[in-house]
């Protein structure tokens, strides 16, 4: 287990979506956030306090998490520093970065040395089968995007949260390093090798109530080049019965691939439905999520209604605005 409360680690993230490990942690698990250690060059702001590693320690942190996702999920000599010094004082060392903590020598001999524990959640720890297309009882919810890191682990756990307070039987499913970091379980699927990820998506959302919903957390996109195969393997794995097509309408172009412009909401219906009916024929899509927070309320809310009206679909914001537009489609199938 990660003991918390956290210190979150924004390091020299270039921009607040860098920082969406540790946004996602404030966010959900706010009591598990004691504070921000961020370095100079760093762009990213989660409106926590800014601590030092003692100040964080007086605090009570007990793991620093390393809350950043660049490109690759790399640990730079620039955060070495940091990360060192933090052992050296006690710290635990949490991270889901593809740079794993314990492949990294001086860590390694840093934790031993203080007794410190070194955690990397982006490890598989199970031997996960080869996918066997077979239906399973009980229902299950996939966000799919435009694009990568678009709001649809926000989406799904939103999803989630609302079902919860209607006594509706419900389980996140976490997918990634900040929905496993959140939750405490799930499946790295980005560090699972290719034959099996689809595989592990079975695993991870099993047979079940005929009225549960699992709501799957999303990754990469379908129109994403870099990151468009662990995106077919939630869908085909998953089997969804629905899916909730989610959307940034501010971005100009792909996430990091600027010569790529994102793909309309019709499109990414129009792609991943036929899709997601190889494995389910039953699928459907049954709504939009929109992540807003660049837009005005008044902006936002126009933008959702021009939505509706062009598809037919219930659109909301589920963090700003409430998912309940997306639960009563649901509930509704």
């Amino acid at each position: 287990m990660i003991e918390t409360p956290y210190l979150l680690f924004l390091g020299d993230a270039p921009d607040q979506l860098a920082a969406k490990v540790a946004v996602g942690i404030k966010d959900w698990r706010p009591e598990n956030a004691v504070g921000q250690y961020r370095m100079d060059s760093c762009k990213a702001d989660l409106g926590l306090t800014d601590m030092t590693l003692t100040e964080a320690k007086e605090a009570g942190a007990k793991t620093l998490v390393i809350g950043v996702a660049n490109r690759g999920g790399v640990i730079s000599k620039a955060w070495k520093e940091v990360l060192i010094e933090a052992l050296e004082m006690g710290f635990d060392l949490a991270s889901g970065l593809h740079n794993l903590l314990r492949d990294e020598g001086d860590l390694v001999a840093a934790a031993q040395t203080h007794g410190c524990t070194l955690h990397d959640v982006r490890v598989p720890t199970v031997g996960y089968p080869i996918a066997n297309g077979r239906k399973r009882t009980g229902k299950r919810c996939l966000a799919v995007g435009t694009d990568c890191s678009a709001g649809k682990m926000y989406t799904a756990m939103s999803m989630d949260a609302e079902m919860s307070k209607r006594g509706m039987k419900s389980t996140f499913r976490a997918t990634g390093q900040t929905g496993i970091l959140i939750t405490g379980q799930g499946v790295p699927l980005d560090a699972v090798i290719a034959d099996f990820m689809a595989g592990s998506v079975e695993y991870l959302t099993p047979d079940n109530d005929e009225d549960h919903w699992d709501h799957i957390e999303g990754q990469g996109s379908l129109f994403h080049v870099s990151y468009s195969g662990v995106t077919m393997a939630l869908i085909h794995g998953g089997q969804p019965d629905a899916l909730i097509l989610c959307h940034e309408p501010t971005r100009t172009h792909m996430r990091g691939l600027p010569e790529y412009s994102l793909p309309t909401l019709a499109q990414l219906r129009d792609t991943a439905l036929p899709l997601a009916r190889i494995a389910n024929p039953a699928c459907q899509v049954a709504g939009v999520s929109v992540n807003t927070q660049n837009l005005s309320e008044d902006d936002a809310k126009a933008y959702l209604a021009k939505v509706e009206e062009e598809l037919g679909l219930p659109a909301t914001d589920p963090f700003r605005f409430g998912a309940g537009k997306l639960v009563d489609a649901l509930a509704a199938m």
